[in-house]
């Protein structure tokens, strides 16, 4: 297994027992300003009319976007707190899968600002979201 497939696995093996699980969230690509996860879209994350919920859309959102900054420090020495969250959902999705790309577009030392981009299987944007993380060291 070479260090990519590691770095999924690991990504993927911490979020068992988790929200993520429950959802079916798996990391598929990273890079080093990158993160990118995918979210099937069935009865579990439908509001009552058969659409998309705007929660869980935000809940893959967030699920990119602070272990996006996790892979762009030290975690060892840091740990990756979101302070702030906004969504703007653009169009709905009823069935498929759902991807969710974060990058980091402000890397300071103690504040992330992270922009993810969800599209739908025909690469059309149905939601963007900005999480701001704090970057707090560990005692």
């Amino acid at each position: 297994m070479n260090s990519r497939e590691a770095t999924l696995n690991m990504l993927n093996k911490m979020c068992e027992n988790t929200l993520n699980e429950t959802l079916n969230i798996k990391y598929t690509d990273f890079g080093e300003d990158f993160l990118v996860a995918t979210m099937p879209v069935d009865y579990r994350v439908h509001q009552p009319d058969g659409i998309l919920n705007g929660g869980a859309t935000m809940a893959l959102a967030e699920s990119v976007g602070s272990p996006c900054s996790m892979l762009a420090i030290d975690m060892d020495k840091y740990s990756v707190r979101g302070i702030e969250f906004s969504a703007n959902h653009l169009r709905s999705v009823r069935k498929g899968k759902v991807t969710a790309t974060a990058k980091i577009i402000h890397k300071g030392k103690t504040i992330h600002l992270v922009e993810i981009k969800i599209e739908d299987d025909r690469g059309r944007v149905i939601s963007i979201c900005k999480i701001t993380n704090y970057i707090l060291a560990k005692k």
